[in-house]
């Protein structure tokens, strides 16, 4: 029988494997690539400030990621809580996107405009002065450390030949509005940005 010839060579059936799976794969994302709704921003959207995207690096950089999900299931359990799902439209100019399942710590796909600059402030330089059970560790050193605006610039570029709509007047001022903040007001003003393309519903 045929199928005893694939199941006696390890070779010819891990090839017809790879084979299948690369065929099943390839139905399934390339169609991805050409559909509007993965590909095109939510209406409202704008791309990140320059402060805002050396805040996603600081975020990146921290470790904030490892244990902060941003993405929202469409379920009623998710949806009460943190409000409208995650939708493509909302991270097709973000590189890399930072979708994710682990959450040590709560969701924070839409806790923009939620909480105070003060109380984000707050939370970063000790955890439990506002959340007394946290077990996030502290970052007071984002309080002194001033943003290294010395690649600001070029990073806007590059997210521009990745098809973020930056211009060239935000590119020019890009390392001048970042220089005199410190890494705190750079990821303040990232958390803040988080959600804010899409009305939440709670």
């Amino acid at each position: 029988m045929k199928h005893e010839v694939i199941e006696k060579n390890i070779g010819l059936m891990l090839l017809l494997m790879i084979l299948c799976v690369s065929i099943g794969g390839l139905t399934q994302i390339v169609p991805l690539f050409f559909e509007d709704v993965t590909n095109t921003p939510v209406e409202g959207m704008k791309p990140y400030t320059a402060l805002q995207l050396e805040g996603r690096d600081i975020y990146i950089r921290e470790g904030c990621v490892q244990c902060h999900s941003q993405m929202i299931r469409p379920f009623r359990a998710e949806t009460e809580r943190y409000g409208h799902y995650s939708v493509a439209g909302e991270s097709v100019w973000d590189h890399p996107f930072l979708w994710g399942s682990k959450r040590t710590g709560p969701d924070l796909a839409r806790v923009g405009a939620r909480y105070s600059d003060d109380w984000h402030r707050a939370h970063l330089y000790n955890p439990r002065n506002v959340v007394p059970e946290s077990k996030m560790p502290a970052y007071p050193w984002l309080v002194e450390s001033p943003v290294d605006s010395s690649h600001t610039q070029t990073k806007l570029k590059v997210m521009r030949t990745l098809g973020v709509p930056y211009s060239d007047e935000e590119i020019a001022n890009a390392k001048q509005s970042v220089q005199g903040k410190t890494e705190m007001d750079a990821l303040v003003a990232y958390l803040q940005v988080l959600g804010t393309a899409i009305k939440s519903k709670r």
